[in-house]
């Protein structure tokens, strides 16, 4: 009989992490994917070598957008001609946005910090691999984990929770295990296919540059750019009214044009 985790009798992240402690690869789907939560998995992920076959592959389902407007025609094969390049850019700018939100959200603590820190690290390492699904909504969440053991190679997680902190721990989730060989096959088979669809975006170059660029960077910026950057966003109305204001005909018809 499989496990069950409902973080209330029994915690999922638990579960998790001890499979992971003894794995060379993983392979996550889920519908919502927390920067600050990947803190819950960051450890165990680091031992690996990192590249294709040693590392976490992570498949986001539906990244909800504020607007939520990317998924309302629930696939973006609804027209015959699908989606261009362009689209694809304008899409996955608009994922990186819902993202970098995420980041403006609460207080920065020295954790997360680190925490946001390694997570890049481990995209430029290769450990982690972030994709995108976007051919039609998809709410799984399904954990596989690859381990060097004869019995039992493959060890999933089915059920509820998301990549986020109350996921994994706290919030009311239903998740079982499948140690099933067969079961584990079916289901590595079944991500597998969707990882390499057509229609599945690799966005890890993005969300590092976000990070990056965020107040979880390695270098912080200099005081000047600071007071730069407090000064635009200070004089946005009046930056707006000078592009806005028009010169009177009167008055223009009386000005040289260097003085306009």
């Amino acid at each position: 009989m499989p496990r069950i985790f409902d973080n209330i009798e029994q915690h999922f992240h638990p579960a998790l992490c001890s499979a992971l402690d003894s794995a060379y690869r993983a392979d996550f789907c889920v519908g919502y994917f927390n920067l600050r939560g990947w803190d819950k998995v960051e450890a165990q992920i680091s031992q690996f070598v990192g590249g294709d076959g040693a590392c976490c592959r992570l498949l986001i389902g539906m990244n909800k957008l504020p607007q939520e407007e990317l998924y309302e025609s629930r696939s973006l094969l609804s027209s015959k001609s699908g989606i261009d390049n362009r689209q694809v850019i304008q899409l996955k700018k608009r994922i990186v946005q819902e993202f970098r939100q995420q980041l403006a959200i609460g207080i920065p603590s020295d954790r997360e910090e680190v925490a946001l820190r390694k997570l890049s690290a481990q995209i430029r390492a290769k450990k982690l691999v972030v994709k995108l699904f976007l051919k039609h909504s998809l709410h799984a969440k399904l954990y596989l984990v690859h381990r060097q053991d004869a019995h039992s190679p493959i060890v999933g997680f089915l059920g509820s929770s998301n990549l986020t902190f109350s996921g994994l721990s706290y919030q009311g989730e239903l998740n079982v295990d499948v140690l099933d060989h067969d079961a584990c096959e079916k289901l590595q088979r079944w991500f597998d296919d969707r990882w390499n669809e057509l229609w599945c975006f690799d966005i890890s170059e993005d969300l590092a540059d976000l990070i990056d660029s965020s107040w979880a960077r390695e270098q912080q910026p200099p005081p000047y750019h600071i007071y730069l950057k407090i000064a635009y966003h200070l004089s946005q109305e009046a930056r707006a009214g000078l592009s806005e204001y028009r010169i009177p005909r009167d008055i223009d018809i009386q000005l040289f044009e260097f003085q306009k």
